[in-house]
């Protein structure tokens, strides 16, 4: 094939299913394969390792109504806007005592820590906060659609959700139910939310270079949360 083919077919735009399923294709990247979520999901964590697990993870949780209000900020879609702004909502609830990120603090309570420890971030370990500071920063200095598509990880995550709650059930029968409120709430969210974020991403990448990095955003993400499952594996 002459250079100037090769050139067009790495520059042609791709049709919606191919980009679609170029960004399907970082499933393997996803943290549902980390050693740590398989012990977690086999029944082999102590309850040491979950409560270093719930307190780090609750970094992760507590900036993700930051990120996306970087995306609100940065985005000058209206109708996007509309939309993403119930996200913030979902986090960080309407009032006090509502909100996912309230849920994950009662998750942390089940397993054994005070609501004290967990929001001065005693646990929090340096990997975890470095790659969580990293993602919030990429999505305030990168291109709106760019940190829209990071959040993309919602595609492979309702399985692995659905499954964890089934197995910590199991596996973890001291956890108090309530214990698992964040996860029953969220499975009831995360598919019309991922639909609708491949739909955004898809629709505002108009070029292959935009493509590209809407893919090169998405295993950025999937590269983060491995990092923080390395941090708490590591020192667990």
């Amino acid at each position: 094939m002459p250079t100037s083919e090769l050139t067009d077919a790495a520059t042609s735009v791709l049709t919606p299913d191919e980009f679609t399923a170029r960004l399907r294709a970082l499933a393997p990247r996803y943290w549902d394969r980390h050693p740590f979520h398989l012990r977690l999901h086999e029944g082999r964590l102590s309850r040491h390792e979950l409560r270093l697990w719930a307190a780090n993870r609750w970094y992760y949780q507590r900036a993700i109504p930051r990120k996306d209000a970087a995306i609100l900020a940065n985005c000058p879609d209206v109708e996007v806007r509309r939309a993403w702004r119930e996200r913030i909502v979902w986090h960080d609830g309407s009032g006090p005592g509502e909100g996912g990120a309230e849920n994950w603090l009662r998750l942390a309570e089940a397993v054994g820590l005070t609501r004290e420890e967990v929001l001065d971030e005693r646990h929090v370990l340096p990997g975890t906060r470095f790659a969580v500071d990293a993602y919030v920063t990429f999505a305030r200095t990168r291109p709106w659609v760019e940190a829209v598509a990071s959040g993309l990880t919602e595609m492979f995550s309702r399985g692995l959700m659905a499954r964890r709650l089934v197995d910590m059930r199991r596996h973890y029968p001291w956890i108090a139910e309530a214990g698992f409120t964040y996860f029953t709430t969220r499975l009831q969210v995360i598919a019309d939310e991922g639909r609708s974020t491949v739909d955004i991403v898809v629709r505002n990448c108009r070029t292959r270079e935009q493509q590209e990095a809407a893919v090169a955003a998405l295993a950025f993400k999937c590269d983060v949360l491995r990092a923080v499952l390395d941090a708490v594996d590591y020192y667990s």
